[in-house]
Protein backbone atom coordinates (compact mmCIF):
# COMPACT_ATOMS: atom_id res chain seq x y z
CA UNK A 1 0.00 0.00 0.00
CA UNK A 2 0.96 3.64 -0.49
CA UNK A 3 -0.25 6.57 1.61
CA UNK A 4 -0.23 10.04 0.09
CA UNK A 5 -0.28 12.49 2.98
CA UNK A 6 1.36 15.43 4.72
CA UNK A 7 2.64 15.03 8.30
CA UNK A 8 1.22 18.42 9.37
CA UNK A 9 -2.28 17.52 8.18
CA UNK A 10 -4.50 16.38 11.05
CA UNK A 11 -6.51 14.10 8.77
CA UNK A 12 -3.24 12.54 7.62
CA UNK A 13 -2.18 12.12 11.24
CA UNK A 14 -5.52 10.44 11.94
CA UNK A 15 -4.82 7.83 9.26
CA UNK A 16 -1.21 7.38 10.33
CA UNK A 17 -2.33 6.57 13.87
CA UNK A 18 -4.66 3.91 12.46
CA UNK A 19 -1.95 2.40 10.26
CA UNK A 20 0.39 2.07 13.24
CA UNK A 21 -2.40 0.69 15.44
CA UNK A 22 -3.14 -1.94 12.77
CA UNK A 23 0.59 -2.67 12.35
CA UNK A 24 0.09 -2.30 8.59
CA UNK A 25 3.00 -1.93 6.20
CA UNK A 26 2.78 1.00 3.79
CA UNK A 27 4.97 3.18 1.61
CA UNK A 28 4.87 6.85 2.71
CA UNK A 29 4.33 9.40 -0.06
CA UNK A 30 4.66 12.82 1.56
CA UNK A 31 2.82 15.32 -0.66
CA UNK A 32 2.84 19.09 -0.10
CA UNK A 33 -0.18 20.55 -1.89
CA UNK A 34 0.98 24.09 -1.09
CA UNK A 35 3.83 23.61 -3.57
CA UNK A 36 2.53 24.08 -7.16
CA UNK A 37 4.67 21.38 -8.78
CA UNK A 38 3.84 18.51 -6.39
CA UNK A 39 0.21 19.64 -6.41
CA UNK A 40 0.05 19.51 -10.21
CA UNK A 41 1.63 16.05 -10.28
CA UNK A 42 -0.73 14.76 -7.59
CA UNK A 43 -3.74 16.33 -9.31
CA UNK A 44 -2.80 14.51 -12.51
CA UNK A 45 -2.69 11.24 -10.52
CA UNK A 46 -5.81 12.02 -8.46
CA UNK A 47 -7.86 14.95 -9.85
CA UNK A 48 -9.65 15.90 -6.58
CA UNK A 49 -6.15 16.48 -5.12
CA UNK A 50 -7.19 15.87 -1.50
CA UNK A 51 -5.13 14.28 1.23
CA UNK A 52 -4.88 11.73 2.69
CA UNK A 53 -5.23 9.13 -0.06
CA UNK A 54 -4.55 5.41 0.24
CA UNK A 55 -3.51 3.37 -2.78
CA UNK A 56 -4.23 -0.27 -2.01
CA UNK A 57 -2.22 -3.29 -3.13
CA UNK A 58 -4.64 -3.87 -6.00
CA UNK A 59 -4.34 -0.25 -7.16
CA UNK A 60 -7.63 1.10 -5.79
CA UNK A 61 -7.59 4.70 -4.57
CA UNK A 62 -9.36 5.33 -1.27
CA UNK A 63 -9.87 8.96 -0.10
CA UNK A 64 -11.31 10.36 3.15
CA UNK A 65 -9.67 9.55 6.48
CA UNK A 66 -12.62 7.71 8.05
CA UNK A 67 -13.17 5.55 4.97
CA UNK A 68 -9.46 4.72 4.78
CA UNK A 69 -9.53 3.62 8.42
CA UNK A 70 -12.63 1.49 7.85
CA UNK A 71 -10.83 -0.19 4.93
CA UNK A 72 -7.79 -0.88 7.13
CA UNK A 73 -9.93 -2.28 9.92
CA UNK A 74 -11.70 -4.67 7.53
CA UNK A 75 -8.58 -5.87 5.73
CA UNK A 76 -6.10 -6.12 8.62
CA UNK A 77 -7.32 -8.41 11.38
CA UNK A 78 -4.22 -7.98 13.55
CA UNK A 79 -3.52 -4.94 15.69
CA UNK A 80 -6.18 -2.76 17.30
CA UNK A 81 -9.81 -3.19 16.24
CA UNK A 82 -10.80 0.38 15.46
CA UNK A 83 -14.48 -0.18 14.63
CA UNK A 84 -16.41 -2.43 17.04
CA UNK A 85 -18.39 -5.28 15.53
CA UNK A 86 -21.33 -4.76 17.91
CA UNK A 87 -23.74 -2.48 16.08
CA UNK A 88 -24.60 -0.04 18.89
CA UNK A 89 -20.96 0.58 19.83
CA UNK A 90 -20.04 0.84 16.15
CA UNK A 91 -22.66 3.54 15.71
CA UNK A 92 -21.36 5.45 18.74
CA UNK A 93 -17.79 5.35 17.42
CA UNK A 94 -18.92 6.61 14.01
CA UNK A 95 -20.97 9.37 15.62
CA UNK A 96 -18.06 10.68 17.69
CA UNK A 97 -15.77 10.45 14.66
CA UNK A 98 -18.12 12.72 12.70
CA UNK A 99 -18.55 15.14 15.64
CA UNK A 100 -14.78 15.41 16.13
CA UNK A 101 -14.09 15.93 12.43
CA UNK A 102 -16.91 18.42 11.90
CA UNK A 103 -16.98 20.37 15.14
CA UNK A 104 -13.36 20.22 16.26
CA UNK A 105 -10.89 19.40 13.46
CA UNK A 106 -12.58 21.53 10.78
CA UNK A 107 -13.06 24.38 13.25
CA UNK A 108 -9.38 24.24 14.15
CA UNK A 109 -8.52 24.60 10.48
CA UNK A 110 -10.70 27.72 10.23
CA UNK A 111 -9.18 29.10 13.43
CA UNK A 112 -5.64 28.65 12.13
CA UNK A 113 -6.51 30.32 8.83
CA UNK A 114 -7.98 33.34 10.65
CA UNK A 115 -5.00 33.66 12.99
CA UNK A 116 -2.57 33.64 10.07
CA UNK A 117 -4.64 36.02 7.95
CA UNK A 118 -3.30 39.49 7.22
CA UNK A 119 -6.71 40.90 8.17
CA UNK A 120 -7.63 41.41 11.82
CA UNK A 121 -10.54 39.00 12.45
CA UNK A 122 -10.57 39.00 16.24
CA UNK A 123 -14.35 38.73 16.55
CA UNK A 124 -14.49 35.64 14.32
CA UNK A 125 -11.55 34.10 16.18
CA UNK A 126 -13.26 34.60 19.54
CA UNK A 127 -16.50 33.12 18.21
CA UNK A 128 -14.78 29.95 16.99
CA UNK A 129 -12.79 29.62 20.21
CA UNK A 130 -16.03 29.93 22.21
CA UNK A 131 -17.73 27.25 20.10
CA UNK A 132 -14.74 24.94 20.44
CA UNK A 133 -14.57 25.41 24.20
CA UNK A 134 -18.22 24.37 24.39
CA UNK A 135 -17.43 21.20 22.43
CA UNK A 136 -14.46 20.38 24.63
CA UNK A 137 -16.53 20.88 27.80
CA UNK A 138 -19.11 18.41 26.48
CA UNK A 139 -16.33 15.99 25.63
CA UNK A 140 -14.82 16.43 29.09
CA UNK A 141 -18.12 15.42 30.69
CA UNK A 142 -18.34 12.40 28.38
CA UNK A 143 -14.80 11.30 29.21
CA UNK A 144 -15.65 11.16 32.92
CA UNK A 145 -17.39 7.86 32.09
CA UNK A 146 -14.99 6.63 29.39
CA UNK A 147 -11.30 5.73 29.41
CA UNK A 148 -10.99 6.40 25.67
CA UNK A 149 -13.57 8.31 23.64
CA UNK A 150 -15.96 5.36 23.35
CA UNK A 151 -15.24 3.20 26.35
CA UNK A 152 -12.26 1.11 27.36
CA UNK A 153 -11.06 0.39 23.81
CA UNK A 154 -9.06 2.62 21.46
CA UNK A 155 -11.12 3.27 18.31
CA UNK A 156 -11.54 5.36 15.16
CA UNK A 157 -12.85 8.19 17.35
CA UNK A 158 -9.52 8.37 19.20
CA UNK A 159 -7.63 8.43 15.90
CA UNK A 160 -9.71 11.52 15.06
CA UNK A 161 -9.40 13.31 18.40
CA UNK A 162 -5.74 12.95 19.34
CA UNK A 163 -4.29 15.05 16.47
CA UNK A 164 -6.71 17.86 17.38
CA UNK A 165 -5.51 18.02 20.99
CA UNK A 166 -1.89 18.73 20.08
CA UNK A 167 -2.84 22.18 18.75
CA UNK A 168 -5.79 22.77 21.10
CA UNK A 169 -3.84 22.47 24.35
CA UNK A 170 -1.29 24.98 23.05
CA UNK A 171 -3.78 27.62 21.94
CA UNK A 172 -6.99 27.15 23.95
CA UNK A 173 -7.58 27.33 27.69
CA UNK A 174 -8.31 23.65 28.37
CA UNK A 175 -6.27 22.95 31.50
CA UNK A 176 -9.33 23.24 33.76
CA UNK A 177 -10.98 20.31 31.96
CA UNK A 178 -9.61 17.54 34.16
CA UNK A 179 -10.87 14.55 32.15
CA UNK A 180 -9.64 16.00 28.88
CA UNK A 181 -6.22 16.62 30.46
CA UNK A 182 -6.18 13.02 31.73
CA UNK A 183 -7.10 11.78 28.26
CA UNK A 184 -4.39 13.87 26.59
CA UNK A 185 -1.76 12.63 29.03
CA UNK A 186 -2.57 8.99 28.33
CA UNK A 187 -2.84 9.64 24.57
CA UNK A 188 0.70 11.04 24.48
CA UNK A 189 1.96 7.68 25.80
CA UNK A 190 0.22 5.73 23.03
CA UNK A 191 2.84 4.16 20.78
CA UNK A 192 1.05 4.96 17.52
CA UNK A 193 0.77 8.66 18.39
CA UNK A 194 4.41 8.78 19.50
CA UNK A 195 5.44 7.52 16.04
CA UNK A 196 3.23 10.13 14.35
CA UNK A 197 4.52 12.90 16.61
CA UNK A 198 8.13 12.15 15.66
CA UNK A 199 7.26 12.86 12.03
CA UNK A 200 5.24 15.96 12.96
CA UNK A 201 8.12 17.45 14.95
CA UNK A 202 10.56 16.75 12.12
CA UNK A 203 8.26 18.45 9.61
CA UNK A 204 7.84 21.44 11.94
CA UNK A 205 11.60 21.79 12.26
CA UNK A 206 12.00 21.70 8.49
CA UNK A 207 9.33 24.33 7.93
CA UNK A 208 9.69 26.30 11.16
CA UNK A 209 6.03 27.28 10.81
CA UNK A 210 4.15 24.99 13.19
CA UNK A 211 0.81 23.38 12.46
CA UNK A 212 -0.99 25.79 10.16
CA UNK A 213 -3.51 25.79 7.36
CA UNK A 214 -3.34 22.12 6.51
CA UNK A 215 -6.65 20.32 7.20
Amino acid sequence: MELFYHPLSRYSQKVLIALYEKQANFYPRITDLRDPLPRKAFQHFYPPAKLPLLKTQDGALIPESSIIIEYLDRHFTHGTQLLPQESQRNLQVRLFDRIIDGDISNQLFQLEKLKHSDEKREFEIKQIEKQMLTQFKRLDTHLAQNHWVCGDSFTLADCALIPCLSYSFKHLNLLELDELVRYWQQAQLRGAWMLVLEEVLLAEMEEDTGLRSIP
